[in-house]
């Protein structure tokens, strides 16, 4: 009988005919020991292998696999599998790898390097299999780097990778041999700037993505990112062809549902953005594809797009084949905080008040959780259209209210008040509230960017969560088992707004985004005089000798629980950075963990919930590195540490193979990046049969079961 914490997740990810096909057509076990001999106590069975089909491992995008051989008692003991380096895949190393590999059969694909690279590996070995690098033709596009991955497809006899290339073309690989699928759009690609129902310059650096397209069904859907000349559709492709099969005209042409909410004549025939940017999710068995489209231009200015403007930062329902709008939600009216929907939707099947819901949770930048029914469109609980204030920029509109979900509660905070700011000694609380009152500050996320009047000392309205958030790309993770939602956020301060005469940032017709500094928590600490508490006070500056001025944590972890829209625990995530510990500033003065601000995705397994840390610190040893760390997943108890050289920059993903659970995630920064493997310590193998030489036939091959590079390291907790 199906529980009703069951999530339909499963259920979903079989009833796609791609993966369906794909877990029937090979075997899902691997003998992990031979017969044993005769009066010799049997063998316990194989333990079946899995996959990790797509980024966030399924359709419903849960970031969750039901594995216990890593647990709380042995987390510690983890040890350095395989490291798959990705220098050589570009002209310089990347040090921002954010990919989350697939994989199916044993093999893991992943897009890497800053030429975006296509690669095949060993799942049990990190040996390369094949690689794939796109010839882009001299094309530029405005999402550099690795991206988040890619796509796997098959019907059962063929298999595919699908995955869109920096100068923004999708490709499809076969997946046994690297080579492109030559019925495949021209033979090697199908051009994204075509076929769009707009002219797109065909080289210029004006749109990308980082997302990889996801595949459901038979059909492929690309999204978008800076499309700087027109609106960024949303298009569904035929897999196996390249042929678009649909558009999702994500600023209504006139005519069209929403056309009406650009109030202003002519703006939406003017718009530009309005992208799907965002991983996707989808419910095969309903038929839905769920999508979150980000703002029009310009991110924090909304005099060319009046009205709330559909469908801007709304999460869009989609016929799966047709394209066709089935519902939507607007998460935000006339966002003029930068606050585009970051991250796909989880889904799952639920009792929710003696009611089973086919529900979803879509996390946002402003750290809320919009839990609706998937099906309708309708909240789980109810959102309530608040009276929001209005600013005093000229010319601008205002949304008079703002959606607020009555549960869950946020899960960061939100607006600034002064006693937000760092209290940790009277000076240290002195200058915060000074730098706090050149700002205009208010009790809500939705507190508008103000004028700047430098004559005045004023600077701006100060926000948080900041345009980052709350919430990003990876989004969150949810547990079948228990009901429950866990979500990473930053708490980083920004200000917004607006220039009134040259000298200070342009006319009205500008761009008003916040001043990089802003987000830029731990700058050089002075080791001379200075000491940041007498400096003078610029705009801009929020931070108080390199630390925030805001109180921690920077970081953390929330465990939501969507039973009763309630939270259940929360976590500050990462070890206080050193500019903070060692700050001139802190001597004599101890303050608990702050947890590091950062752009982090969880993985939630049988027991666990695991999440590796956004930067460095210096240990009691005086390593300076990082740690994955692991929390019981009911208390939020922190119950394993393990050592890694640099930070995690890409979500971790977790399988079976060999009868050996793995954990996988991207890692990097100033020392390049890779694919780090983690496992608990396993037999040497055994030579293959008639092989032999120095090391004997008993000798481990290398790779399999012989010590790795830096597994010593492996074993540090804290």
């Amino acid at each position: 009988m199906k529980k009703s914490g069951t999530p339909l997740t499963r259920r979903t990810v079989l009833n796609s005919s791609a993966v369906a096909l794909a877990l029937a057509s090979v075997p899902l076990t691997r003998a992990i020991a031979q017969a044993p001999a005769a009066g010799a106590a049997a063998a316990p069975p194989a333990i079946p292998d899995t996959n990790w089909a797509s980024n966030a491992n399924d359709l419903a995008a849960t970031r969750y696999a039901g594995l216990d051989q890593i647990n709380a008692s042995n987390f510690n003991k983890l040890e350095i599998a395989w490291r798959f380096k990705t220098d050589n895949f570009g002209d310089q190393p990347d040090a921002y790898f954010n990919a989350t590999p697939v994989l199916m059969n044993g093999r893991m694909y992943s897009t890497v390097g800053l030429e975006r690279d296509l690669v095949c590996i060993d799942a049990a070995t990190g040996q390369l299999l094949w690689s794939y690098r796109h010839d882009e033709k001299g094309r530029q596009g405005a999402r550099a780097g690795s991206g988040w991955g890619c796509a796997y497809w098959t019907d059962g006899k063929e298999e595919r990778i699908l995955y869109c290339t920096r100068s923004y073309q999708l490709v499809s690989v076969d997946a046994k041999t690297g080579l492109p699928d030559p019925n495949f759009g021209d033979g090697t690609e199908v051009d994204l700037r075509k076929d769009w129902d707009h002219d797109v310059d065909p080289k210029a650096r004006i749109v990308g993505i980082h997302a990889p397209p996801l595949v459901v069904r038979d059909v492929a859907v690309v999204g978008a990112a800076s499309a700087a000349t027109g609106p960024g559709y949303l298009r569904g492709y035929d897999v196996r062809t390249g042929k678009r099969k649909w558009i999702f005209h994500t600023v209504p042409k006139k005519g069209e549902f929403g056309y009406d909410t650009w109030i202003k004549p002519g703006q939406a025939e003017t718009a530009t953005n309005t992208g799907v940017w965002a991983m996707m999710s989808a419910d095969p068995e309903l038929g839905l594809l769920y999508a979150g489209v980000e703002l029009p231009q310009a991110d924090t200015v909304g005099t060319t797009r009046f009205g709330d403007a559909l469908f801007s930062e709304t999460l869009v329902a989609l016929d799966i084949e047709t394209g066709e709008r089935k519902w939507h939600y607007q998460t935000e009216h006339h966002g003029l905080w930068d606050r585009d929907i970051p991250a796909p939707a989880t889904l799952f099947d639920l009792m929710i008040d003696g009611k089973m819901v086919k529900a979803l949770a879509l996390p946002t930048k402003q750290a809320y959780l919009f839990v609706l029914d998937r099906a309708t469109g309708k909240p789980v609980w109810p959102i309530n259209e608040v009276k929001v204030e209005a600013g005093d920029v000229p010319g601008e509109w205002y949304a008079p209210t703002q959606p607020v979900p009555s549960k869950p509660p946020p899960f960061d905070r939100q607006g600034f008040s002064l006693d937000f700011g760092i209290d940790w000694t009277p000076e240290i609380k002195a200058r915060s509230r000074a730098i706090i009152s050149h700002y205009h500050i208010g009790p809500t996320t939705y507190t508008p960017p103000t004028v700047r009047k430098l004559d005045e000392g004023k600077f701006g309205t100060l926000n948080l969560p900041e345009s980052q958030g709350g919430a990003n790309w990876p989004g969150g993770s949810y547990d079948p088992e228990n009901g429950i939602f866990y979500v990473y956020s930053k708490s980083n301060p920004a200000p917004t707004s607006r220039g009134t005469n040259d000298n200070m940032g342009g006319g009205f017709g500008g761009s008003a985004n916040p001043d990089p500094r802003a987000s830029r928590i731990g700058g050089p600490v002075d080791p001379g005089t200075k000491d940041g508490l007498n400096d003078p006070i610029t705009i801009g500056l929020l931070t108080i000798n390199g630390m925030s001025i805001l109180k921690p944590p920077y970081g953390r972890i929330t465990a939501i629980d969507l039973k009763h829209g309630t939270q259940l625990w929360q976590v500050a995530h990462g070890e206080t950075p050193d500019f903070i510990k060692f700050n001139p500033l802190m001597k004599g003065i101890t303050i608990p963990r702050t947890g590091q601000s950062g752009i982090l995705g969880v993985l939630t397994t049988k027991s666990l919930v695991i999440c590796g840390d956004s930067g460095l610190f210096t240990d009691e040893q005086g390593r300076k590195a990082a740690r994955l760390r692991a929390y019981d997943k009911q208390t939020g108890k922190e119950v394993g540490a393990v050592f890694m050289e640099q930070a995690q920059t890409g979500s971790p993903m977790t399988y079976m193979l060999g009868g050996h659970q793995y954990i996988v995630l991207a890692s990097g920064g100033l020392q390049g990046a890779e694919l780090i493997c983690f496992t608990l310590a396993r037999p040497p193998r055994p030579a293959f049969p008639g092989r032999g030489g120095r090391g004997g036939r008993g000798a481990a091959p290398a790779g399999r079961g012989a010590p790795a590079a830096g597994r010593a390291a492996g074993n540090g907790g804290d």
